[in-house]
């Protein structure tokens, strides 16, 4: 991180005016069809590649910008308030999840291998953590990755795996050693391409319609030492140095979808008439809305603090878990005022309001729930 360029102001509105160009240009004009497909066209990975909007904070050498987390930080903020809830979510888990942990715990010919195609669009990554049996609970995971020889065979079941249709590489959680707990688990970088992976179906959602969220099969898929990530049983604590990152880009998210929907429910109330005049005037509409901008105000505080530290290295288990928990739950009170707000035409599908509160029940549970981000803090504050 000491080695990445801090923008400066202009440089970073720059980038995010071209970043909404691309978006009302490329993705706006067809999103709604994506999302009653389920699903967006591979190439899209490909458009935000060749834009420059893919793992934006990694060294050049690797196909980055040498920039901070802030720059991607943009992305996914500017993606969520756009509406596209399936897309953020999408682009964070392959550019704020898995390329950090390429980047961060792999080998060198494993950034070769995969950081510079993550980059470009030509290779999708996802990570394979949650299981039909084990969620929030990762000691509980059953997929093995055995010693056969010098490989290792790996097989097993994962399921709500973001970007699963899509992935060309999967992150992907494992016990070497089932009698060990916590100290057996192990992470492995996995070519979708290997003999013995398979794609379950994709997953029909409450929301986030046009992201793939997919179960995914390994039976005897044979890797070898050289795609474990980050040493032989050290895959539990890897995954929580690394979960950090990936709760912070959640708040972040979360605050630009929020500020989304505020936009649109200023917009609505000021051209919805009732009896004989907007409802912007009602002062029930007025305090309402003063209280929706305050909440994201002091969200947006907390993500920057945050974001601050995370550049610095100083970024804790328990802040990123405070973030997560403060703006995902915030969204949520959000979402519900805003539809609220829009009254019977806030329940009608035609409006993105109704969509982005969909897209915003899965944020308190996705990266970890509400309830374990509170037993996280708690810890810091009382003990096990």
């Amino acid at each position: 991180m000491s080695d990445a360029v801090q923008l400066d102001s202009t440089e970073k509105e720059l980038f995010r005016d071209s970043l909404r160009k691309f978006l009302e240009k490329e993705i706006e004009p067809h999103y709604e069809s994506w999302e009653k497909a389920g699903i967006w066209p591979r190439e899209v990975w490909n458009q935000f590649g060749e834009n420059g909007f893919l793992c934006v904070d990694m060294p050049s050498a690797y196909g980055g910008y040498d920039t901070t987390f802030e720059l991607s930080a943009v992305v996914v903020e500017e993606l969520s308030r756009a509406g596209y809830g399936a897309l953020a979510s999408g682009v964070s888990v392959h550019s704020d999840i898995v390329a950090p942990y390429i980047l961060h715990l792999g080998s060198e010919e494993q950034k070769q291998r995969w950081l510079p195609k993550m980059a470009s669009g030509e290779c999708v990554g996802a990570i394979g953590m949650s299981e039909p049996v084990a969620g929030s609970d990762l000691q509980s995971m059953r997929t093995t990755a055995l010693r056969d020889g010098d490989d290792f065979l790996i097989n097993g079941q994962k399921t709500f795996i973001t970007n699963g249709q899509h992935a060309d590489v999967i992150v992907l959680s494992t016990k070497t050693d089932p009698t060990q707990g916590a100290r057996g688990m192990s992470l492995f970088t996995v070519d979708c391409h290997l003999l013995g992976f398979q794609r379950g179906r994709n997953l029909d959602k409450m929301g986030l319609h046009s992201g793939d969220t997919s179960e995914l099969f390994f039976e005897d898929v044979r890797v070898t030492s050289g795609d474990v990530l980050g040493g032989e049983g050290k895959g539990f604590a890897n995954l929580m140095n690394e979960l950090p990152r990936e709760r912070l880009i959640l708040g972040v998210g979360c605050v630009g979808a929020a500020d989304g929907m505020l936009d649109l429910t200023v917009d609505y109330v000021m051209e919805r008439q009732a009896f004989g005049q907007s409802v912007s005037k009602f002062q029930n509409t007025r305090y309402r809305l003063a209280e929706i901008k305050t909440e994201i105000e002091l969200n947006r505080a907390m993500a920057e603090k945050y974001i601050r530290r995370y550049i610095s290295g100083d970024l804790t288990t328990e802040e990123a878990s405070m973030c997560k928990l403060a703006a995902s739950e915030m969204q949520g009170r959000v979402a519900d005022e805003c539809v609220q707000l829009f009254g019977g035409y806030g329940y009608m599908s035609e409006y993105r309001i109704s969509r982005m509160y969909l897209d915003s029940r899965v944020q308190r549970i996705y990266g970890g729930t509400s309830e374990i981000m509170k037993e996280l803090i708690s810890r810091s504050l009382v003990g096990r």
